[in-house]
């Protein structure tokens, strides 16, 4: 690409039109007009990952609106005072990682509505914001407790022996056996974890849960007396009362997993831009930061009421949960990273000028003073850091451009 260089007399070019001359902005495209321009063209948010742009104060320059290019020269004295005061920004290379940043929603996975299958009246209900795991007692009706076990299947009869252990088969089976063993009432040698059959060891083992829960060993788990959820239960309501009667079929409470999760509502036309597995970073609302990762994105796309965008649900889960504290329900920000440039060319948004013909250029100041401007097509943007990647150019790391001053 060829370098362009205005004209130190100031002398009209002959191939560029008078309307062109007089079209050149006196100052950068303002960031948010320029950044629509080309945000229409799939360039997307990007974060430097390391160096910093360095700004030096220089002495004034005006603009030349004589000249093809509207370049800036020197003040004609010290008299005359600058229209725009400048600086100068060091040209850099270094590695740029693409993100798209969005809004996004901090609280916990899953939603879980326990019904009950148990008759009579309701003795003891957790509280709000319990966690209640496998094993452990969710509530009491007639003062008899009902366990959760872990299983995606529900509970649908009585959990008892036959005749012989194929007369009892099932996925309910398979869970509550899995869970025996898990929670130590059984050894997988003794009792496989994997098997669906209802025989003498399963009643062996149910026998023991029944002691340590105070309750009389049967052997027998009747309906309603497991709950099977497909993780530990985090309370957030308890619609039923105590004292009420239990029928079966009624809603008891809800509940989250006690996984934490970030919700994001994803422009749907983004969708592409991300996949389960990419790496993502989460900004706390106290403005720290913590790792996730992709866990699954919506393929379904929903129309906001507000007449928005269409967008897609996306789940994250952060990597280390414990940053998160107790947090529930609180915005964060979410940046995904989408794609990596390196050896990128960097330079200020605020360094970027509109050409009356089209096209971006950037204004060179060389060691002895002398301005020229060079062209460049901007790539990959970084918001927060005000800066961009240029492309299809001259223009080389250490070189000096002009930018407005801070």
């Amino acid at each position: 690409m060829s370098t362009l260089r205005p004209d130190t007399d100031r002398e009209t070019m002959p191939d560029e039109p008078t309307s062109a001359r007089h079209s050149m902005p006196l100052q950068p495209p303002p960031r948010r007009r320029l950044r629509r321009r080309l945000l229409a063209t799939g360039a997307v948010v990007v974060v430097l990952a390391a160096g910093v742009v360095a700004l030096d104060r220089y002495r004034p320059y005006d603009i030349d609106l004589t000249h093809p290019l509207g370049a800036r020269q020197p003040a004609a004295g010290p008299t005359q005072v600058a229209t725009t005061d400048t600086a100068l920004a060091t040209v850099i290379r270094q590695t740029l990682s693409a993100r798209t940043s969005v809004d996004g929603t901090l609280g916990y996975a899953g939603s879980y509505n326990v019904i009950n299958q148990a008759r009579g009246v309701l003795t003891a209900l957790p509280e709000v914001g319990q966690t209640i795991e496998r094993g452990q007692v969710l509530y009491r009706v007639d003062g008899k407790p009902v366990v959760l076990m872990y299983g995606n299947t529900p509970v649908y009869r009585d959990l008892a022996a036959g005749e012989d252990a194929s007369d009892v088969t099932g996925q309910d089976v398979q869970q509550l056996n899995a869970n025996l063993v898990a929670l130590g009432y059984a050894g997988a040698d003794d009792l496989d974890p994997d098997t669906d059959e209802f025989g003498w060891r399963t009643t062996r083992a149910v026998k023991e849960l029944q002691d340590d829960l105070g309750m009389e060993e049967t052997g027998k788990l009747t309906l309603g007396q497991v709950v099977f959820a497909p993780t530990a239960l985090r309370v957030i309501t308890v619609p039923a009362a105590q004292g009420t009667p239990a029928g079966p079929g009624a809603s008891v409470l809800q509940a989250t997993s006690t996984a934490r999760q970030v919700t994001v509502n994803l422009n749907a036309a983004q969708q592409s831009q991300l996949k389960v597995g990419d790496q993502v970073s989460i900004t706390l609302p106290d403005d720290r930061t913590t790792p996730g990762r992709v866990a699954e994105v919506g393929k379904v796309a929903t129309k906001p009421q507000d007449d928005q965008d269409p967008t897609i649900e996306v789940r994250i889960t952060p990597t280390r949960p414990r940053d998160a504290g107790t947090l529930d329900q609180a915005p964060v920000k979410v940046a995904v990273t989408t794609g990596q440039v390196t050896d990128a060319t960097v330079v200020p948004v605020e360094a970027l000028l509109a050409l009356a013909g089209g096209g971006y250029a950037v204004e060179v100041v060389a060691p002895n003073g002398t301005h020229r401007l060079v062209r460049v097509t901007p790539g990959l943007f970084d918001d927060d850091a005000g800066v961009v990647e240029v492309t299809d150019t001259d223009l080389a790391s250490g070189q000096r451009v002009v930018v407005p001053a801070t």
